[in-house]
């Protein structure tokens, strides 16, 4: 019930004549408005906490993977994706599977097949930032064209995408792949990128790393590699467990040529 300001007097009036305090009555002052702010829905609160707790998953595995890289820069990986990868492929298809895998020393590795490698996968390693917007356009270009022959990833990004994605392929997987690059680059330089990317890259069935290729393939050390085993080498990287060195006639040919042309 509204009162107006005569009728709270007389009620005051009448409560102290009564010998009541005053302020023992309460009024509720009936013309506050009430509370219309719509109430959250269940629903609508759950998708939003669920897309924060995503977020912040997302910022800590980035934020671990950026921490794997600097550690990266002193300590040599003992396992990479690709290699987790390989081995639950090979229990799941209950395969027998035998890895080799030994991290060497950069300076331990033939300069000729450093050099093979570069030609092969990323001749402007040296010279792009962890990507070739060059080879990106030409690769744009020819899917357009439905005439793409070649990839446009870095060794950069490969060694990227080694250590932390496997062999798959996806948007999400391109776009963490896009934004750990750049702190590769930053954090390890060219010199440390080749060292594991040579060391961890897959050569074939359970073969990883130069050293392991080398005496797999040519039964010698990656320091002792010649220029045409070199290119061999290099030439069955794209497709590590399709191809053999010994038929990669006209490919290795190609790869010697381009180091030619490279000054090496």
């Amino acid at each position: 019930m509204l009162l107006s300001h005569r009728d709270l007097e007389d009620t005051t009036i009448y409560l102290q004549s009564s010998g009541l305090p005053a302020q023992a009555i309460i009024l509720k002052d009936v013309s506050e408005k009430p509370d219309t702010h719509p109430k959250t829905p269940p629903r609508k609160g759950f998708l939003r906490s669920f897309v924060r707790w995503l977020v912040i998953g997302v910022v800590l595995l980035w934020s671990l993977a950026a921490l794997i890289l600097l550690a990266a820069r002193w300590i040599d990986p003992p396992s990479t994706a690709v290699h987790i990868q390989r081995r639950l492929q090979a229990w799941i298809h209950h395969t027998p599977y035998h890895e080799h895998y030994k991290f060497i020393p950069l300076n331990q590795i033939s300069p000729d097949l450093q050099h093979a490698v570069i030609a092969a996968e990323d001749a402007r390693f040296y010279q792009h930032h962890g990507f070739d917007w060059h080879e990106i356009q030409i690769a744009a270009e020819d899917d357009l064209e439905g005439d793409r022959t070649r990839g446009a990833s870095t060794i950069t990004q490969q060694l990227v995408k080694n250590l932390f994605f496997g062999t798959g392929r996806s948007v999400l997987r391109k776009g963490a792949e896009f934004t750990l690059v750049p702190v590769a680059e930053f954090v390890l330089g060219k010199r440390r990128i080749l060292e594991i990317y040579l060391n961890v890259v897959e050569w074939g069935p359970g073969i990883y790393g130069a050293e392991s290729a080398s005496s797999y393939y040519d039964g010698t050390a990656a320091r002792n590699i010649g220029r045409e085993q070199a290119a061999r080498l290099a030439a069955i990287l794209p497709a590590p467990l399709k191809r053999r060195p010994e038929r990669m006639n006209n490919y290795s040919a190609r790869i010697l040529g381009r180091m030619r042309q490279m000054g090496w």
